[in-house]
């Protein structure tokens, strides 16, 4: 079965959310600012409003509407790969991984758990997330070339910063805010998240190893076997390693580190990051000795090459915008919220997180998911003798896992297009570990209300 159009998936999921706004009741609560500045949404005011119906031109504007909402990433998308295409024409990750390739032979796998733990680390601290796309411009086509495939490339960055993120042990994007709204210490709990941390890692390194090693044995067992025989083959010689290769990616090095820095300890974000890669781009073009046309060339060529990748973001966007347009968002949660009402504890808790995974799906940013459920899923924990820290928990948990395999994900869509994996065919591969990672979810958030978080 031939897989749709990232553009054709998310525009057949605009007119199924256009057709389920003509049947789900307007509501909205009333809305506050805290004192951190936060719009939140004040517990038992839900009243209903008139809707506001999207019709068939509508659904036409929404895209341009998600793509104006979607422009930062959109862009930070196009100057990154444009950046990194420079780097990429080095030839300086092709020359150091031939120089590796004795010293690597028949232990490739152990670079993956390395890899995973690093965006691991990332996603589980300092909340980094759409922040790695440029990554899949190297891990996919490296992995291709020591014997694996293009999913075990991206599943090494995505698996693994969205276990991080779900599982994040002091995530200032949704600990933080989440325990603010919460009214819960900020970071508190972070000894129990940490091991909680280490088990998903575990989890989802298992998982990406065991197929890797299923496909490095046997090419045909890869579920894109096909389509990466297609893909453009390297140049039979093999680039000698340089010390000029050796200084390039010295200087990529020094990239990471920088940007680290700079999101911990000055609030970098989108287009301070963008920035930087540019400069490496530009340092990196000079120090291989190109000419200045050559070089925006290259990173003309590197956008090109992302269009897809990035405008399927604005259609994302635009299924969502038709959503939180229509005045029907706050009444999905309105009947959650009111189903957990009146249960057991230990029914709440997991509806807590059951409620809060439904949500990712629709609301795909955690701060923002956050501002809109956590006001009304505190009292509601209070009522149901759930702790505030376990719903904390819930909510992180819910927020994280659904990550990498919901269709309405701009980021995921942008990745797979950067990767040229199709949306099925990931969905197909990652299944199995999203169930893993719901019932171990699960059982987590019951032994925390249980045994650590007690009301």
């Amino acid at each position: 079965m031939e897989s749709p159009h990232p553009f054709a998936l998310l525009f057949y999921i605009t007119i199924a959310i256009t057709i389920l706004t003509y049947i789900i009741p307007g509501g909205e609560f009333d809305r506050v600012t805290n004192s951190d500045g936060q719009t939140v949404v004040v517990e038992g005011t839900y009243h209903a409003v008139e809707k506001n119906l999207s019709g068939f031109f509508d659904v036409f504007q929404s895209v341009f509407a998600g793509m104006v909402n979607g422009a930062e990433i959109i862009f930070f998308i196009f100057i990154v790969g444009g950046s990194f295409n420079i780097f990429s024409r080095t030839n300086a990750i092709e020359a150091a991984f031939g120089s590796l390739s004795g010293k690597l032979a028949n232990r490739e796998v152990y670079l993956i758990p390395v890899l995973m733990l690093f965006f691991g680390i990332l996603g589980g601290s300092i909340g980094m997330f759409e922040e790695t796309l440029p990554f899949i411009l190297i891990l996919v086509p490296l992995m291709i070339k020591i014997g694996f495939d293009s999913i075990t490339g991206i599943a090494v960055i995505l698996v693994s910063i969205s276990t991080g993120f779900t599982a994040a042990f002091i995530n200032p994007f949704t600990i933080g805010v989440t325990q603010g709204i919460a009214e819960v210490p900020i970071f508190s709990g972070m000894g129990t998240r940490f091991i909680f941390w280490l088990i998903f890692m575990s989890i989802s390194i298992a998982y990406v190893m065991i197929y890797a090693n299923k496909v490095k044995k046997n090419p045909e067992k890869s579920l894109m076997y096909e389509e990466d025989l297609k893909r453009e083959k390297v140049t039979e010689t093999q680039p000698s390693f340089t010390p000029r290769h050796a200084l390039i990616l010295t200087i990529l090095g020094l990239l990471i580190v920088v940007l680290a820095i700079g999101v911990m300890k000055f609030d970098w974000y989108l287009q301070e990051i963008s920035a930087a890669f540019l400069i490496m781009g530009l340092v990196v073009g000079f120090v291989d000795r190109k000419r200045v046309n050559q070089m925006f060339e290259d990173f003309t060529k590197g956008c090109q090459d992302l269009v897809l990748g990035s405008l399927v973001i604005g259609f994302a966007y635009g299924a969502i915008y038709t959503l939180e347009n229509s005045n029907t968002i706050d009444t999905i949660l309105h009947a959650f919220s009111s189903l957990l009402s009146g249960s057991t504890p230990v029914l709440a808790a997991i509806g807590m997180f059951i409620t809060q995974s439904f949500m990712n799906l629709i609301i795909t940013g955690g701060a923002g998911q956050a501002a809109i459920t956590m006001p009304i899923m505190a009292p509601l924990g209070d009522l149901s003798g759930v702790s505030r820290q376990t719903a904390v928990l819930a909510f992180q948990m819910g927020d994280g896992i659904t990550n990498i395999i919901t269709p309405t994900s701009g980021i995921l869509l942008a990745a797979l297009a950067m990767a040229k994996v199709p949306w099925l065919k990931w969905a197909k591969w990652i299944f199995p570990l999203i169930l893993i990672h719901f019932a171990v979810a699960a059982i987590l958030v019951v032994v925390a209300h249980l045994f650590i978080w007690t009301a």
